[in-house]
């Protein structure tokens, strides 16, 4: 075996980079760009950038769209600079926390000529290191000879693709008896994925039968809500009822994905409170932003549940996607659960909104 990092090592690798401010290399065989995170540029490597060509900026459609950008690719668009664009300029078009203030950026020159792929891959890799989905590429005649003189990260995005396609891998690290509030029959199983991303757990209560549909919860993390007793969400009750319910039955598993804010990461949840206290809702505040409704990948729940022997529940859940993506991943969901609790003055319009825009079951 070859010392060399494989493609999951490398993409490991590049959203570190792109977290830390470095570039990377994108190459698809044909074509190659230098592609730098937006978010965390700085004036001297911004710089560095026009050194090495003419900068393009990728965003994702649902940006575009509060921008009034046009985006051709469909579910992004491409842009040229303008001549006096700096780094306040491409930190406004990546983040809307001033866009009531400023909402004109334009005008824009959208890019119609040439392929996306290489945008496409640098904006899924921002996202993937939990950054804002905002990026700056230049295109580069020889991409490999480049991130071998300058030491950066090579991603070939036909190699990279079939690995971000697929759920991670994961495998348990360690369990060990966690007596609980809940129960005092407890166990938390650590499970950790191959890509180099978060940790995620199992909370067991007792010893449930597999041969059974075992009571479960799939919970993303919420540290406003789950640790600080946040009063804008319903997840820190949803969690405690959830555990309550388990060991009142004596048995049962919560898994704890950590997909902080529907998959965004905890610092763009907090940009998107910040919306929201501009007046958007949940959904519109994501879609300023630049993501979907939900980032999520529940398939990294059946995966855990699989390696546990489950593989028939009944399922705490408001959300039928849950529920979908369970069925779909080979996990049987004999009984949906209702988890209705939490209800505030400061929360009955998050909720309002899951239940309109998001089909929870409320």
């Amino acid at each position: 075996m070859s010392l060399a990092p494989s493609i999951l090592e490398r993409l490991a690798r590049a959203r570190s980079d792109l977290r830390m401010g470095l570039p990377v290399v994108l190459s698809d065989g044909r074509r190659a760009a230098l592609a730098a995170a937006v978010e965390t540029l700085t004036p001297a490597r911004l710089a560095a950038l026009h050194a090495e060509g003419a900068p393009e900026l990728a965003l994702t459609a649902r940006r575009a769209a509060t921008l009034k950008a046009r985006a051709y690719d469909g579910d992004l668009v491409r842009m040229k600079l303008p001549q006096s664009a700096g780094l306040d300029w491409l930190s406004a078009m990546a983040d809307p926390v001033d866009d009531l203030l400023v909402p004109m950026k334009g005008p824009f020159h959208e890019l119609r000529s040439g392929e996306a792929a290489l945008h496409r891959a640098a904006i899924g890799l921002a996202k993937s290191a939990h950054l804002l989905p905002a990026t700056l590429l230049v295109p580069v005649m020889d991409g490999p000879a480049l991130a071998l003189a300058m030491g950066l990260t090579l991603i070939d995005i036909g190699a990279a693709a079939p690995e971000i396609a697929r759920a991670a891998a994961l495998a348990e690290v360690v369990s060990a008896r966690l007596p609980m509030q809940a129960a005092s029959a407890g166990r938390l199983h650590i499970f950790r994925p191959e890509d180099g991303g978060e940790e995620h757990y199992a909370v067991e209560i007792g010893q449930p039968d597999r041969t059974a549909p075992v009571l479960a919860r799939l919970h993303s993390a919420c540290f406003t809500g789950d640790v600080l007793g946040s009063l804008k969400c319903d997840c820190g009750p949803q969690l405690r009822a959830a555990l309550a319910q388990m060991g009142e039955e004596g048995a049962g598993v919560l898994l704890y994905l950590n997909q902080e804010g529907r998959g965004i990461g905890l610092a763009n949840k907090m940009r998107a409170y910040a919306l929201q206290d501009q007046g958007f809702d949940t959904v519109e505040a994501n879609h300023r932003l630049g993501f979907e409704d939900d980032e999520r990948d529940f398939r990294l729940g059946a995966a855990i549940l699989k390696a546990m022997g489950i593989n028939a529940v009944r399922l705490l859940t408001n959300n039928p996607r849950k529920i979908a993506m369970m069925e779909g991943q080979g996990i049987r969901v004999t009984e949906r659960a209702p988890l209705k609790v939490g209800l505030t003055d400061e929360n009955a319009g998050y909720l309002a909104t899951k239940a309109a825009k998001s089909g929870h079951l409320l």
